[in-house]
């Protein structure tokens, strides 16, 4: 440790360090550490005085580490999630309680872990949940959480976690609206939508050409969650990702538009870092994620036998 203080000019640089080469930009740095950008370029520019290497390859307001950036970076980061992980795990001795935070989408959250937060209470009685949430697609690695879903596609390697069900989609709607549209099918369907990628979705289904359905208009969303929540009021008619709706179609909230469900090319995993092992306690809760989707799989299974989901999701025997 002598050494590593000789070869520092500062134990604050390091910090500095991090946080702009994990921005890739001084000004976030420095909001980050509650300093000025001027005070994080200088000091940074002192690191590489001090070391006699460039960090950082500079242009205009975002920065690039070079290689030796690169190569310092990488341990540095290395060494701070272990110092992170000793002190949650003194945190933990100390109270009894284990944090663990998940890297999640808004809509699961909201529309399939929410409902059932007390059983997950109950289940993990000394575990305290923090949410790193995301409203649009679940992509990028998982970083900086113990757990987080993602949609990789379904032949990528993946030992950092365990597949909760393939990416399984098919429309979705009220009870009310259903019945509507049923009696009036000449006023046409109107389609909540997630963004710009999505609105042409009800093309996927075959049925819903069969049933002589069309499309009258189109509303778009930028947040999933949002969209769900308005075909659950009876708005339209959602494209609807099993694993996020799963919880309403149990309760009967909301219904099958049409009698036909699409396995895509993506499977629905739970990942934790690659960069370092996940705790018992995150096992048991991602294990306990699996049994209660696949509860709700086979019990949907049961409601809507032609949809085939428990075979399409895996489970059926």
């Amino acid at each position: 440790m002598h050494s590593l203080r000789r070869k520092l000019p500062s134990a604050n640089a390091l910090f500095a360090f991090e946080a702009a080469a994990r921005c890739g930009n001084f000004s976030k740095a420095a909001l980050e550490l509650y300093v000025t950008q001027p005070a994080v370029s200088r000091m940074l520019s002192r690191m590489e005085e001090h070391l006699g290497v460039k960090l950082f390859e500079r242009a205009h307001a975002k920065v690039r580490l070079t290689e030796s950036g690169e190569i310092l970076y990488k341990r540095i980061a290395e060494g701070f999630r272990g110092i992170e992980a000793a002190l949650d795990e003194i945190e933990a001795r100390r109270t009894g309680t284990e944090t663990i935070t998940l890297s999640l989408s808004t809509a699961f959250t909201t529309h399939w872990l929410m409902p059932r937060m007390h059983k997950l209470h109950k289940a993990f009685p000394s575990v305290d949940l923090r949410f790193q949430l995301t409203p649009g697609p679940m992509r990028g690695p998982v970083q900086d959480v113990d757990l987080g879903l993602r949609f990789p596609h379904r032949d990528e390697a993946h030992e950092q976690g365990v597949l909760l069900m393939p990416e399984i989609v098919l429309p979705v709607c009220s009870p009310g609206y259903a019945e509507h549209a049923r009696s009036q099918v000449e006023e046409g369907d109107t389609l909540m939508n997630l963004s710009e990628d999505h609105r042409d979705w009800h093309r996927r289904f075959a049925s819903f050409q069969k049933s002589g359905r069309r499309v009258a208009r189109v509303v778009d969303f930028s947040d999933y969650a949002i969209v769900l929540q308005a075909a659950l009021v009876g708005q339209g008619m959602a494209l609807g990702w099993l694993n996020s709706t799963a919880y309403w179609l149990t309760t009967g909230a909301l219904v099958p538009g049409e009698q036909e469900a699409i396995v895509t090319e993506r499977a629905c995993r739970l990942l934790h870092p690659a960069n370092r092992p996940p705790r018992s306690a995150v096992l048991e809760l991602s294990e306990w994620i699996v049994e209660e989707m696949k509860f709700d799989v086979m019990a949907i299974d049961r409601m809507y036998p032609a949809l085939q989901l428990a075979k399409l999701a895996g489970y059926a025997p």
